[in-house]
């Protein structure tokens, strides 16, 4: 038993110490023990076991402030590398990622039909070409990590997807361990846009955040006290399915007046698709540059119903932070504008003026990001654990 309790207790103080690396580096031992409390020859013992596992090395020194200057320790950033994909209702864009998160490669398909049978091809392929350009290091491929627009059980089964034609007897994390031989990971979509603009992005500094993932549908990533929130199954944050007319028009959900029927970038270029005005997102963009009377009308509208959406989510919720992804709200203020005074017109002050409400920092790489880190945290844990 007293064994047992020293590995455990080794384990814990190298998990400090790590931690503490990765954060801060460069640092020097003594400024770790200062740090952790921990006692110098501790210090010394686990910081020479990082170094012989790769996680860390030793680079010139560092000030002095008095005597010897102090060796400088640093996270080896290249010690593995993560793949994160994020399938799309119509793409796929995948990345290749360090341990710190910084995107080495990149990569993006646009899809001919939303139907996994029909892309699970393109998807092995992306993975396998991203593979390929690994650079060479101690530890290569460390994980997988797949999102995707629709619900994950806490199993990491993909159980609906309302816009994607989706087998769901596919057992995709299993299908991929099994070809790529590395722990697999998948999560919703906007889950992982929330835990990627936490750790890399927009939130760093926040502990409550939102993130609001619109496109075809609407979906929510909730992280509450640094963690992503998933609800008892994993579902929770479908609020893009919330009712906003209760005798309005029928979701592929199976409800009727869905939030995301009316505030969607689907929903949006349906309106100006009926009369052949625009074909996609971008035209969209450039006739509001032009000052189209009738395009600045509908985005006004479709920011009008973002914020009656967000106002049940603010008051639900009482985040520290809203974060907003979407291209056409990124490339257009006035759209944000018009978020702003839905809400404050629904709000008490006292709710409307406590939290920030923020576009996303990561933009289409937000998702994928957070998959990385997921990945990352997994493969720096199975060293501490």
């Amino acid at each position: 038993m007293m064994i047992a309790d020293q590995i455990l207790v080794k384990k814990m103080n190298q998990k400090v110490l790590l931690n503490e690396i990765v954060s801060n580096s460069p640092i020097s031992r003594a400024r770790l023990s200062e740090i952790t409390g921990l006692n110098k020859s501790t210090v010394s013992s686990q910081v020479n076991t990082l170094i012989e596992k790769k996680l860390i090395f030793e680079i010139g020194q560092g000030q002095s402030s008095g005597g010897r200057k102090p060796v400088m320790l640093v996270f080896n950033k290249n010690a593995g590398y993560s793949i994160s994909i994020d399938i799309g209702v119509d793409s796929i864009n995948g990345i290749l990622t360090d341990l710190k998160g910084n995107i080495v490669v990149d990569q993006y398909h646009r899809l001919e039909k939303p139907s996994l049978d029909n892309n699970k091809d393109i998807l092995f392929s992306m993975i396998k070409e991203l593979s390929s350009q690994i650079p060479e290091s101690p530890y290569g491929l460390i994980g997988i990590g797949v999102c995707v627009p629709g619900l994950v059980s806490t199993e990491q089964k993909v159980i609906f997807t309302p816009n994607i034609d989706w087998n769901y007897q596919l057992d995709l994390k299993a299908d991929i361990e099994k070809e790529f031989q590395v722990p697999v990971f998948i999560e919703n979509e906007a889950n992982a846009g929330a835990y990627g603009e936490k750790v890399f992005g927009a939130a760093k500094n926040y502990e409550n955040l939102i993130y609001v993932s619109v496109g075809t549908g609407i979906g929510i990533g909730i992280v509450i006290n640094h963690d992503i929130y998933r609800g008892v199954n994993g579902f929770a944050g479908e609020m893009g399915h919330l009712t906003i007319d209760y005798n309005g028009l029928k979701c592929s959900c199976g409800n009727k007046g869905c939030w995301e029927l009316y505030a969607s970038e689907k929903a949006l270029l349906h309106t100006f698709q009926q009369n052949n005005r625009v074909t996609s997102s971008q035209e969209l963009i450039n006739l509001a540059n032009q000052n189209d009377p009738d395009i600045l009308m509908g985005l006004q509208n479709f920011g009008f119903y973002l914020g009656i959406g967000l106002t049940s989510i603010i008051n639900t919720f009482n985040p520290q932070v809203v974060i907003i992804r979407n291209d056409i709200v990124e490339a257009l203020p006035m759209v944000m504008n018009s978020i702003r005074n839905s809400i404050s017109s629904r709000n008490n002050d006292q709710f409307s003026n406590n939290q920030e409400l923020f576009l996303s920092s990561l933009g289409k790489n937000a998702p994928a990001l957070g998959t990385s880190s997921i990945v990352i945290e997994h493969f720096l844990e199975m060293f501490t654990a």
